[in-house]
C-alpha cells in the first residue's frame, strides 16, 4: 500500500487538465503508441467535439522511482460548474489533488469552489502552473496570485507545459513525494465504495469502486449494503485505458466490478461493496445527494417511445448520477418526465447523449427551476413545473431560490459585467481587487435568472474574460406570475413558465414574435396570445392560406363573387373550431434562446 498513490486533477475549464493527464500518461506508457492521441481519457465523441470533459475519467499508471514500483491512479475531472458534482465524487475517492492553473488567465472562480471543494476532504494540494511556453504567460504574477490562494511557498509551485512535456516529470515526483499513501487493512473485512458505473449492452452494469478495507478475488460472493442484492464477482480488474482483468484487488486501490448485474436500479454511486459470508459492520459514509438546480420536461417526439425513453433515462443515469427524473404528463406532449439537472449546459448534454448513445430523439420543455408557494390555507408547496401552481387566489406568496454568484473579470469589462447581473435582478454584496485588473465581484441572484442564457452573455460581454460560479444560499420572496402562452385560445402548458411581473409584458411579446415565425400558416387564421390568468398581453397572428375561390368569376354580377366569399368565410370558420395547430419542435428549443 506505500507504493500506491490516488490523486485528481482540478482546475478551472480549459486551464489544460486532460492535456496533463495525456502527457503523464505518455511519460509512465499507459497507452501503447497505436492508442495516443490527443485528450486519450475523453472518450465521448461530445467530448473531443466540444473539446469539454463531461466524465471523470479514471487510469492506473505505473513508474519506477528511487528502484520502487509504484501504482498512480489518476482521475482527469472536468472543470464546467455544471459538472461539480463529477468532481466532488473524484476527490471523495483520492488522497491528493493537483490544482492546475492556466499562466495566461491566472486563478478563476472555479479554480477556487474546487480548491474547497479538496480543502473540505483534507487532501494534499500540489500547485502547477500550466501553459508556460505561451507568449502571453504572466508567470510571476500568476504564482503571486497562487501563493496568496493556498498559502504555499512560491518554489513549491510546479511550473509546466503540458503541450510540451516541459516539467511534467517533476510532477510525477512531487506525487510520489507530497502525497499520503492510501490508509487501509488489506486483511479487514470488505468495504469498497462505488464511485462510478456505465452500462455495458454484452457484460450488463460494470461498477468502478474503491477499495478502503480489505480485498476483493474474482470468484468472490459479494452484496451492496443498500441494495442488498448478492453477487458473484465474474470479473474484476484494474482500469487502464481499456478493462484490465486481475485476480485480486486490495486495500488503496481502484477498480471495476463485473458480475451481470443487468436491472440498473440495483446500483447506485455511493453504494458500498462488502463479502456476503464476512460483511463489513457498517457502509461507507456515501456523497450527499445532488440538488438538481433546473428543471425541464423530457418528452418522446412520438408517444409509443415513452417506455424506451425510461430505459435510456435509467441507464444514462448509472453513468450520471447527478441526473434525477420523475414522470409526468401534459395536454400538449403526452407522457414523459420531469429531470432535473445541474445547469443548462448539463441539459444539452443529457439531450445529445440520449440521441447519440440511444438514438431517443426527444422534446424539451422551457427549463425552469423549484419555487416554494406558501397558500392561504397555510400549507406549502413545492412547485417544479409552471402547470403545478395553484389558483391564483389561493397563492399568499412565492419563494424563489437565490444563490451567492462569484465572478472574477478583468477591470476593462466590470461597468457591463456589474449591469449584466443588475438587469438579472442581482444585488452586489462586495467587489475585490484580486490585481491591479482584476477584480472578484460578489452578488446575490435569484436562479431563474441565470438559468436562461447569464453564461453566454456573460462570456460575451466580457469576451471570455470573465469567470463564473454559484452557490444556493436559501429561498427569497418574489413577486412572479405564470405567464401562458395560447394557440386558438387552447394552452401550450409545455411553454408556460413562471416569471418576475416586471418582465412578463416584454417576455411574452417576443415569445408570440418567435412564435409566429416557427408556427406553419394554416387554412386558418392562428391566435398566439401571452395572457397572465385570464388577462392577454400580447397578440399575434398567423394569417392564413387562401385559396382564391374567385378566380373562375370573370366579369357577371358582383354578388356571385360575395356567395363565394361567404361560403368560404363559413368553411374558415368551421375549420378554426376543429383545427389542430401542431407546434413544431424547433419552437420548444427557440424559446430557450430567445435572444
Amino acid at each position: 500500500m506505500d507504493l500506491i498513490r490516488n490523486f485528481c486533477i482540478i482546475a478551472h475549464i480549459d486551464h489544460g487538465k486532460s492535456t496533463l493527464a495525456d502527457r503523464m500518461i505518455d511519460i509512465t506508457n499507459a497507452v501503447n503508441e497505436r492508442d495516443r492521441q490527443a485528450q486519450v481519457l475523453d472518450d465521448m465523441e461530445l467530448e473531443r467535439e466540444k473539446g469539454i470533459t463531461i466524465k471523470s475519467h479514471a487510469i492506473r499508471m505505473d513508474y519506477n522511482y528511487n528502484g520502487k514500483h509504484y501504482l498512480l491512479n489518476l482521475i482527469d475531472t472536468p472543470g464546467h460548474v455544471d459538472f461539480s458534482y463529477e468532481v466532488s465524487r473524484a476527490i471523495a475517492s483520492c488522497e491528493g489533488a493537483l490544482l492546475v492553473v492556466d499562466a495566461t488567465q491566472g486563478i478563476q472562480a472555479q479554480t477556487i469552489s474546487n480548491l474547497y471543494l479538496a480543502l473540505e476532504h483534507d487532501l494534499e494540494i500540489i500547485p502547477v502552473l500550466n501553459k508556460i511556453d505561451m507568449d502571453s504567460a504572466k508567470v510571476d504574477e500568476v504564482s503571486d496570485q497562487i501563493v496568496e490562494l493556498l498559502g504555499c511557498k512560491k518554489e513549491e509551485i510546479l511550473a509546466v507545459s503540458a503541450k510540451t512535456g516541459e516539467g511534467v516529470e517533476n510532477v510525477i515526483h512531487a506525487i510520489l513525494e507530497r502525497i499520503p499513501a492510501p490508509q487501509g487493512d488489506p486483511n479487514a473485512p470488505l468495504q469498497a465504495l462505488v464511485f462510478d458505473s456505465v452500462f455495458n449492452s454484452f457484460r450488463g452494469i460494470i461498477a468502478y469502486f474503491r477499495v478502503y478495507n480489505g480485498t476483493l478475488r474474482t470468484g468472490d460472493r459479494v452484496k451492496f449494503v443498500n441494495s442488498g442484492q448478492a453477487y458473484d464477482a465474474d470479473e474484476i480488474g484494474a482500469l487502464r485505458l481499456d478493462l484490465s482483468p486481475e485476480p485480486e484487488i486490495s486495500a488503496g486501490n481502484v477498480g471495476y466490478i463485473i458480475s451481470g448485474i443487468k436491472t440498473s436500479s440495483e446500483v447506485r454511486v455511493g453504494d458500498t461493496i462488502t463479502h456476503v459470508d464476512r460483511p463489513c459492520d457498517k457502509a461507507i459514509a456515501g456523497f450527499e445527494d445532488v440538488k438538481p438546480m433546473v428543471f425541464a420536461g423530457v418528452y418522446p417526439v412520438s408517444t409509443d417511445e415513452y417506455d424506451d425513453l425510461r430505459t435510456s433515462l435509467e441507464k444514462l443515469k448509472l453513468n450520471d448520477a447527478s441526473l434525477t427524473y420523475e414522470p409526468e404528463s401534459s395536454l400538449a406532449l403526452g407522457f414523459g418526465f420531469r429531470c432535473g439537472f445541474l445547469g443548462l449546459l448539463h441539459l444539452e448534454i443529457v439531450q445529445e447523449r440520449l440521441f447519440r448513445e440511444f438514438d431517443m430523439d426527444v422534446i424539451t420543455t422551457v427549463p425552469n427551476v423549484s419555487y416554494k408557494v406558501y397558500t392561504t390555507r397555510g400549507e406549502t408547496l413545492e412547485v417544479h413545473n409552471p402547470s403545478g401552481l395553484p389558483e391564483v387566489t389561493l397563492i399568499d406568496h412565492i419563494d424563489e431560490p437565490t444563490i451567492a454568484a462569484q465572478i472574477i473579470t478583468n477591470t476593462e469589462s466590470l461597468g457591463v459585467v456589474i449591469k449584466l447581473c443588475i438587469d438579472k435582478r442581482g444585488t452586489l454584496k462586495n467587489q475585490v481587487f484580486l490585481t491591479s485588473d482584476r477584480v472578484e465581484l460578489n452578488f446575490e441572484m435569484p436562479l431563474s435568472e441565470i438559468v436562461f442564457d447569464f453564461y453566454d452573455k456573460l462570456k460575451s460581454i466580457s469576451r471570455g474574460y470573465a469567470s463564473f460560479d454559484y452557490h444556493l444560499i436559501g429561498f427569497q420572496e418574489a413577486t412572479l406570475v405564470r405567464l401562458d402562452i395560447l394557440l386558438n385560445g387552447e394552452k401550450v402548458d409545455a411553454l408556460s413558465s413562471l416569471i418576475h411581473r416586471d418582465y412578463a409584458y416584454s417576455f411574452g411579446r417576443r415569445m408570440c414574435e418567435k412564435l409566429k415565425e416557427l408556427i406553419p400558416r394554416q387554412q386558418f387564421d392562428v391566435a398566439i396570445q401571452a395572457a397572465i390568468g385570464a388577462k392577454i398581453i400580447a397578440r399575434e397572428t398567423v394569417k392564413a392560406v387562401r385559396k382564391d375561390v374567385t378566380a373562375k368569376c370573370y366579369g357577371g354580377d358582383i354578388t356571385r363573387k360575395r356567395k363565394l366569399l361567404e361560403k368560404q368565410k363559413k368553411g374558415k370558420k368551421r375549420m378554426r373550431q376543429v383545427g389542430n395547430v401542431e407546434v413544431p419542435q424547433e419552437a420548444f428549443l427557440a424559446v430557450l434562446k430567445m435572444d
